[in-house]
């Protein structure tokens, strides 16, 4: 037989008359002796305050806003018989402390703010209703509050699935590894929607599945990856004229060899020079993982979009089996050939624009790879040799690495190592 019990704010100390800030239940809501019903604020600390008793509520007799003191009725609960009506236990205050202002005049400050200037929450994307509803002290709500995390979505290990502040963290670290369109999973607010029809006639274009994959890797990649580009430029005068001609000399075996070629078997010395450029990130961000082989990644542009197969083992081909395979490959993009398996594997990137112009950019970098070669159009420039000036083919370089593993001495010292190695095709065969 149904039993209707009263439940009341309990002894809570020296603190009276304080507000409502959160509710916890919802009429039909089965909870247990000392689940949270309630999360009270005063000027000093929040408190949860538990049930007495186990059942059912039936009614929830206060309100966000609400102001309560010891004795005030919170719900009514329905205890479906005796047995489960358990005794009344003392209310232990869950306090977590405030931190306070530096000064009076800095507590007032907020106040005086103009409302259109004033920080917008990072709350403003989640939802309230749940949130309220979420099984989660008042530290952790705070906690997600501060990181705009939605707590509804967050799986609780604690006691009867309390979430907890680790919990919190791990969702954290998992929204960047996999970032929800527009950042609003990291409290920052999408992009608007904007008609532009209304200035003017307008065409809409489906983007390519490459696009759209390209796009949120790379955007994933730019968010996750505190990027630093170093700028240089290689001189490749004798490099080209050996070039022009040992191709000449391949003529009768259909093999030309590109400038690409010669790029990478530099990047693999560089490689091996500087060994943390071959390595990877784990994924605790915490250890490296260094690589004894290297696989080369080269970007081509395609008509729906970007693709990156890898050249392997670069450092055992020559330089007619490099120009061979890279010629493949190229086709094997551009007529939509490529495996999943050949895009995969790479340790290093790169990404060459000196066929179509420009002066320099700075690539983003092909995670997990920790950094790429942007390679432009090569111009023939005045140099000085110590008594005059000298026409130079000039190679400009842009090298982009992650900030985590390495810094800007190494990334300098592994761009200056590139140039020295065009510089003078003798040093490719030490």
């Amino acid at each position: 037989m149904s039993k209707m019990i009263e439940v009341f704010v309990p002894d809570i100390g020296d603190f009276d008359d304080v507000e409502v800030i959160e509710v916890l239940v919802s009429e039909g809501d089965t909870i247990g002796v000392e689940d949270s019903l309630v999360t009270v604020e005063s000027d000093k600390a929040t408190m949860e305050i538990p049930s007495s008793h186990a059942g059912v509520v039936a009614k929830v007799k206060v309100n966000i806003g609400d102001r309560v003191s010891e004795g005030s009725l919170v719900i009514l609960l329905d205890a479906t018989s005796v047995s489960e009506v358990a005794e009344p236990v003392p209310a232990p205050v869950k306090e977590a402390p405030v931190q306070a202002p530096a000064s009076a005049t800095e507590k007032a400050a907020p106040a005086q703010l103009p409302s259109a200037v004033k920080k917008q929450s990072p709350t403003i994307n989640i939802d309230h209703d749940n949130f309220k509803k979420a099984h989660a002290s008042p530290s952790v709500r705070k906690f997600a509050r501060e990181l705009g995390v939605d707590l509804t979505r967050v799986k609780g290990t604690g006691n009867r699935e309390r979430v907890l502040k680790e919990n919190v963290k791990d969702y954290v670290k998992q929204a960047l590894k996999e970032p929800q369109g527009g950042g609003a999973s990291l409290g920052v607010a999408p992009m608007p929607e904007i008609d532009f029809s209304q200035w003017g006639d307008i065409e809409t274009k489906k983007l390519s599945k490459i696009n759209i994959l390209t796009g949120k890797f790379m955007h994933r990649n730019w968010v996750n990856i505190p990027h630093v580009t170093q700028f240089d430029e290689a001189d490749i005068t004798e490099l080209e004229a050996f070039r022009k001609k040992s191709n000449i000399e391949y003529a009768d075996k259909g093999i030309k060899i590109t400038m690409l070629s010669f790029i990478m078997k530099a990047v693999v010395a560089g490689l091996k020079e500087f060994p943390r450029f071959n390595s990877s990130l784990d994924a605790s961000g915490e250890s490296l993982i260094q690589k004894n082989y290297y696989h080369i990644g080269i970007a081509v542009a395609t008509p729906d979009g970007l693709v990156v197969p890898v050249i392997r083992d670069v450092d055992q081909k020559s330089l007619g089996e490099l120009a061979t395979e890279l010629r493949e490959v190229s086709i094997k993009a551009r007529d939509k050939k490529l495996k999943p398996s050949e895009m995969q594997g790479g340790c290093f990137t790169i990404s060459s624009l000196g066929g179509i112009g420009g002066t320099s950019f700075t690539p983003i970098v092909n995670a997990p790879e920790v950094a790429i070669l942007g390679v432009s159009r090569s111009k023939m420039e005045p140099v000085w040799n110590g008594s005059d000036f000298e026409p130079r083919l000039m190679c400009p370089l842009s090298l982009s690495y992650d900030h985590r593993v390495i810094d800007g001495a190494q990334g300098a010292a592994f761009s200056t190592y590139l140039s020295k190695m065009l510089s003078d095709v003798r040093y490719l065969l030490m």
